[in-house]
């Protein structure tokens, strides 16, 4: 019996003591929430995001749109948890893959047209000019990228300028244009650039007085430059080699002939008390 009993009293004792340190335990990881989170893992949100890479002025479709799971402390502002919330909306800046969709990427709700009137600011304006592949930089140029406009005037003397510069590109795009006797028409590329009304007025006489040229530039270099223009004399005087000036040869100084000095004999004349100086020369 005394065995049975302290069998009984051990069994209890040991009961006990793991209560109470699972008691311990349990406060000590209310106290730890950090710890917890490690444990139990993060709370987590869903956001929108692009399933692929979007551009500025596409309408916001519920196919272009998924959802992935964010930590809630690193949630960003302006993110939207279902695509319902975006569908009908239109991009003003680029969305890359699986990048959130931000309100501050979006046009305000009012705005329900595409293309480049959503992302032309209201005190611009949007102008395309017409160009051919090598004025277009061989297809280099996309929207968002930044030009100079050139224009080369055929006018007596001819000349070449800059007229806009960091002008901001809107769009690209082709049209099918026929020119002169062809039966088909051929692609022409169209750029749209994002203007003032005083630079609009710049472009719109460029391509009616000259054939214009774009200049694609680094996206860190706003500064302007000012030319003079470029012509046919200055073009031609481009890397040419400098002639030395010749050096005239100093003029010979006539030597002149020394006269010859016939030599003189003086000779004194004494004539009573009267003494006189007489001087012939041989």
């Amino acid at each position: 019996m005394m065995k049975r009993s302290w069998a009984f009293i051990l069994l209890g004792l040991a009961t006990m003591m793991a209560l109470v340190t699972s008691l311990l335990v349990h406060n000590w990881l209310q106290q730890q929430p950090k710890l917890v989170e490690k444990v139990i893992g993060p709370q987590t949100e869903m956001v929108a995001v692009a399933v692929s890479d979007l551009f500025w002025g596409t309408k916001v479709t519920p196919e272009l749109v998924g959802l992935v799971p964010v930590p809630a402390s690193s949630l960003p502002t302006g993110y939207f948890s279902t695509p319902e919330a975006l569908v009908g909306r239109i991009l003003i800046s680029n969305v890359t893959t699986n990048e959130p969709i931000l309100e501050s990427k979006l046009a305000p709700r009012d705005v329900t047209t595409g293309g480049v009137a959503a992302v032309t600011r209201p005190e611009r304006r949007a102008m395309a000019v017409k160009v051919d592949e090598v004025v277009g930089v061989a297809g280099f140029i996309n929207p968002g990228n930044r030009v100079d406009v050139l224009v080369t005037l055929n006018h007596d003397p001819p000349v070449t300028k800059i007229v806009l510069q960091n002008m901001l590109v809107l769009a690209t795009g082709t049209e099918l244009e026929r020119k002169g006797k062809e039966d088909k028409p051929s692609p022409v590329k169209v750029i749209t650039l994002e203007v003032t009304p005083e630079e609009g007025e710049k472009l719109a006489l460029s391509a009616s007085e000259g054939k214009v040229r774009l200049a694609l530039r680094n996206h860190l270099n706003a500064e302007p430059v000012y030319t003079k223009g470029a012509t046919i004399p200055a073009l031609l005087d481009s890397y040419r080699l400098r002639e030395e000036p010749k050096r005239e040869e100093p003029k010979a100084v006539a030597k002149s002939t020394p006269v010859a000095v016939a030599p003189e004999i003086t000779v004194e004349l004494i004539q009573g008390g009267k003494v006189s100086t007489v001087t012939f020369k041989k």
